[in-house]
């Protein structure tokens, strides 16, 4: 799974990027993260992203309920406000298909 979460540096883009690094770094730590890296948008650098993999959602929303990343929510909530959560899609792969998951 693939998540890209973007955000706006505002008048301050170090300490967006000083914020994302850590962000990052306690991220890497969590079990079932595979990869991950922080960019800037070539022809807007004032738009960034904060990209990462996951063996699953689950660990990924594991990730984010942790303590430490909980302190960090200030700069995740300034994350633009739009869907984040990808799957991976190869060659001939089963895609998830949206529908209820109450019974």
């Amino acid at each position: 799974m693939l998540v890209v979460n973007r955000f706006r540096a505002g008048a301050d883009p170090a300490s967006l990027r000083a914020d994302l690094e850590l962000v990052h770094g306690l991220l890497a730590g969590k079990p079932g993260y595979v990869a991950g890296w922080i960019g800037r948008n070539l022809d807007d650098p004032d738009l960034w992203t904060l990209t990462t993999r996951w063996e699953n959602v689950g660990a990924y929303r594991r990730a984010l309920s942790s303590y430490e990343l909980k302190l960090q929510m200030p700069v995740l909530m300034r994350a633009i406000d739009e869907p984040s959560a990808y799957e991976v899609v190869e060659p001939n792969a089963v895609l998830n298909v949206a529908e209820p998951r109450v019974t």
